[in-house]
């Protein structure tokens, strides 16, 4: 057995999507490569319905997947395909954008004004770049959790652990998605396919992972006899962790617990030609599909099999 070392660690940036949603971008719209499959994470949580509830009006994606994870509040979707559904507290909303699908996604706060959750993009491979799209709503109570004789509780959103098996199912990546709280100083160790490349996200609490030294938290400025230091900041919240190659990740919670994301998936390593919401292999196939959407031809049905040419 090898524990995964530490390749990397960043925080998560705040940025604006949509109408002028207020969020934290974890990583995406740069060099995805150390996260392939993945594409992109943002970190929608916010406690302020003035800066996310104008939402993310109808627009088109295509040639990806999303895994949409809402915490607290609910977020209303309506689609090209006639889908509509509500995702509330502890919901997922799996969402197979393929040859392509335009939709909206509105927020709504709960009694003290929160939103928060996450929502993830998974690439979709050549052959699958233009399959039929799907959609699917998650309801909390359908998710399979387990709690360790240690404390540990461990939501289980797609893929496998130790038997329980994720409801997000049929995403071609294949991703492992788990949602882990451990309790304070609990040292644990979590299975890590060699195939696959994986991250975790803190967003509550402190952690050591694997080879660390500290436990990894937000780098924050702060005074001391007249001086500014820069420290660490033990709360942990949206703190990334990649990790290298190894069969097992170590986590030794901080001194409050942690509450971390523990996602993975097989690499598709293959070109990415990316635009917005549209990712595809080639310039080429993005020009078609951004001519296809100001012709009024870009969504589509029955385009199950296509490969990697436009349909006549």
């Amino acid at each position: 057995m090898s524990i995964r070392p530490i390749k990397s660690s960043s925080e998560a940036t705040p940025t604006m999507e949509g109408a002028g949603v207020h969020l934290h971008r974890v990583f995406g719209f740069g060099d995805t490569t150390e996260f392939d499959p993945f594409l992109m994470m943002d970190d929608f949580r916010n406690d302020d319905p003035q800066k996310y509830a104008s939402g993310f009006p109808w627009h088109p994606h295509r040639g990806i997947e999303t895994i949409t994870y809402v915490l607290k509040g609910q977020v209303e979707h309506a689609d090209s395909l006639g889908n509509r559904g509500v995702l509330s507290d502890g919901d997922v909303q799996w969402m197979t954008a393929g040859s392509g699908i335009i939709h909206q996604e509105m927020p709504e706060g709960n009694a003290q004004g929160q939103m928060h959750g996450f929502q993830l993009w998974a690439n979709l491979p050549r052959d699958q770049k233009m399959c039929t799209p799907r959609y699917q709503d998650i309801k909390a109570p359908d998710i399979n959790s387990l709690t360790d004789d240690d404390g540990t509780h461990i939501r289980v959103i797609a893929g496998d652990y130790r038997g329980y098996r994720g409801p997000v199912d049929g995403i071609d990546t294949d991703p492992a998605y788990l949602d882990v709280s451990m309790m304070s100083n609990v040292t644990k160790r979590f299975p890590f396919d060699t195939r696959r490349q994986g991250f975790a996200y803190i967003f509550e609490g402190s952690a050591n992972f694997g080879n660390a030294s500290a436990p990894f938290g937000v780098n924050v400025e702060k005074e001391f006899a007249g001086e500014e230091l820069k420290v660490r900041d033990q709360s942990g919240n949206r703190t990334l962790v990649v990790f290298g190659a190894g069969d097992e990740v170590e986590v030794t919670a901080g001194e409050f617990g942690v509450r971390f994301l523990l996602i993975s998936g097989a690499p598709l390593r293959e070109p990415v030609a990316w635009h917005g919401p549209i990712v595809m292999n080639s310039r080429e196939e993005l020009q078609t599909a951004f001519r296809e959407l100001n012709s009024g031809d870009f969504v589509k049905t029955g385009a199950e099999g296509w490969v990697g040419t436009p349909r006549k």
